[in-house]
């Protein structure tokens, strides 16, 4: 099991679009939101501070798939895997 801490920025446009629900159906990640800004009004970008955990390969086709959106996001940590 691998865990990635990320940063992430969702634009107005993409407020409507389950991004973070399509990170855990489509690519089977277990997500944990450790930060977010974003509310129902907000008029500008939302902010998610996310650790995503999965295998290595998961995480790295979740990484392109918000690459292929064209989202930000900072990589907040070097991977990381369970155990010793």
């Amino acid at each position: 099991m691998s865990i990635a801490k990320i940063t992430l920025r969702i634009p107005q446009n993409l407020h409507n679009e389950p991004v973070i629900s399509r990170l855990v159906s489509e690519h089977g990640l277990t997500i944990n939101i450790a930060a977010a800004m974003m509310g129902e009004d907000v008029q500008e970008e939302g902010w998610f501070k996310l650790e995503l955990r999965g295998t290595q390969a998961q995480i790295d086709s979740a990484l392109a798939f918000l690459e292929d959106l064209s989202l930000e996001f900072w990589r907040d940590d070097k991977p990381e895997t369970e155990g010793w």
